[in-house]
């Protein structure tokens, strides 16, 4: 804790001790403050919650939690309002929070996913490896917050420690035993999962993306590696992917874990290595080998890269003490919405929905169907607005390697001007056999659609699970999978 005076460290105890008797609420939202409530100052990052602390005391607030330097006008007007000062409000946040829920005396245990690409894929995949070998489950991610008998949409794939902690509660009230959850960078950069005893960790892989909130991959890769190497339980199961470069050294930071990859890998006595046996446009064989055993699994998951998933989550679950003839159960697992999501169509055609929004994310999805065999590949994409414009003309360069056709479009432009955005990516489109420009993408997926032959692949990437456009901050609803559906008319 960060505090400039010894009482101050003792008034904030106080308020510990107060949150795990029960009977106060925690607040961030001065909206939703109520008599009596504890009101923490959060400096955001386009709001600061000190501009809104008089409107907490003026609802019956008890206590305030605040910056030293923002404590000062908030003194004469605070009356019966108890004004605590800490050097850090975001790690106060998550101290109450997990005092309030008592977080660490909960009977769960947690795993904790991050990586650039793959988290959706291997959450999916471990809540159905547990399911399976009775566990009651919960998640937290990029898709849902759900556990059985509850489930609402996911705003965002962490969300604040308040909520965190409140749903891990609420997961164990309802007999939950284990936990997934999806870690984003901004969510460790921002310590929403503060205080969260994670009994196991993965790390999938890092490729560039949100530059526009990271200053640079070095930053991007340190949000990542708090997850191993600053959350609580320094005893827990670690798993890292060895085919990725930030996480071979994230591996020499944590030698404890045990790594995973489809390449050979010498000199480590600790390595789940799988094989690819087959890879077609049904799905892929893989045969693992770990310290003198190996067993096969066969998966209707397309993709070198969904073997890298089912791989990495394989040496999770051994790390947390499952046997390898268990992992047999990740063979029913038939894909996540908009992760190389397959619409089914009287025509026949293989059409793919995937979230693929990185060039790296591209390349592997791409990669993928090549390798399987299609005749031609088409891809429908685009670029999302007020995000990381360096990586446009990548995200277009990933798709004329490994396309035939590229149907560039919109995603998401947000505020920005939807041509500008697509005269950003077009010189990565330079070397593209074939491109197609058409802004509007419900037009742009049916010139696709009206290209595609059988032995052909249709993807179209970016939005995934996503039922939106944002247009000038307008959200519309909007479902790349439906317009598949209304076009070729599916029932």
């Amino acid at each position: 804790m960060a505090f400039r005076e010894v009482g101050m460290e003792r008034d904030f105890a106080g308020l510990l001790a107060i949150c795990r008797r029960g009977g106060v609420e925690v607040r961030s939202d001065s909206r939703l403050v109520r008599p009596g409530d504890i009101f923490v100052a959060v400096p955001g990052a386009t709001e600061d919650g000190a501009r809104y602390m008089a409107a907490a005391v003026r609802a019956g607030a008890g206590a305030v939690v605040c910056r030293l330097e923002d404590a000062a006008g908030l003194v004469d007007f605070a009356g019966g309002c108890r004004v605590v000062c800490h050097g850090d409000p975001r790690e106060a946040l998550w101290r109450l929070a997990a005092a309030r829920w008592r977080t660490d005396a909960l009977s769960l245990t947690i795993l904790g996913v991050t990586g650039t690409n793959g988290k959706t894929t291997c959450a999916y995949l471990l809540e159905h490896l547990y399911t399976k070998a009775g566990f009651g489950v919960g998640v937290m991610g990029t898709v849902s917050y759900r556990w059985p008998g509850y489930s609402e949409p996911a705003p965002l794939t962490t969300p604040d420690p308040l909520r965190v902690h409140s749903m891990l509660a609420q997961m164990a009230e309802a007999g939950v035993d284990v936990v997934v959850m999806e870690i984003s960078s901004h969510a460790m950069a921002q310590q929403r999962v503060g205080g969260v005893p994670f009994a196991g960790a993965l790390f999938s892989n890092l490729t560039q993306d949100h530059l526009d909130y990271h200053e640079n991959m070095e930053e991007y890769f340190q949000a990542k590696a708090k997850l191993f190497l600053e959350m609580p339980r320094v005893d827990k199961a670690m798993a890292v992917n060895a085919d990725d470069a930030h996480g071979r050294r994230l591996l020499e930071l944590c030698p404890a874990a045990l790594s995973f990859g489809l390449r050979k890998r010498t000199g480590e006595s600790r390595h789940l290595r799988g094989e690819m046996l087959h890879a077609d446009t049904r799905g892929c064989g893989m045969r693992m080998r770990l310290e003198g055993r190996q067993w096969e699994l066969r998966s209707p998951l397309v993709g070198a890269f969904n073997a890298s998933n089912l791989l990495a989550v394989q040496a999770l679950a051994l790390e947390m003490g499952l046997e390898p003839a268990q992992l047999s159960a990740l063979e029913s697992f038939s894909g996540v919405c908009g992760r190389l999501e397959r619409i089914d169509n009287p025509q026949g055609l293989d059409v793919f929905v995937d979230y693929a929004h990185t060039p790296d994310a591209l390349v592997n999805v791409l990669k993928s169907l090549r390798q399987a065999g299609f005749s031609r590949i088409i891809t429908v994409f685009g670029c999302g607005g007020d995000r990381d414009r360096g990586k446009r003309p990548l995200m277009g360069a990933a798709v004329a390697r490994y396309s035939d056709v590229a149907v560039l479009t919109s995603d998401n432009p947000r505020f920005e001007d939807p041509e500008s955005i697509l005269q950003d990516v077009l010189p990565g489109l330079k070397d593209a056999r074939e491109v197609l420009v058409e802004v509007d993408r419900r037009a742009a997926t049916e010139r696709a659609l009206a290209m595609l032959r059988k032995g052909d692949a249709l993807l179209i990437a970016g939005k995934g699970h996503e039922n939106y456009q944002i247009i000038q901050g307008v959200k519309s609803h909007y479902s790349d999978q439906e317009v598949v559906r209304e076009i070729l008319r599916c029932t």
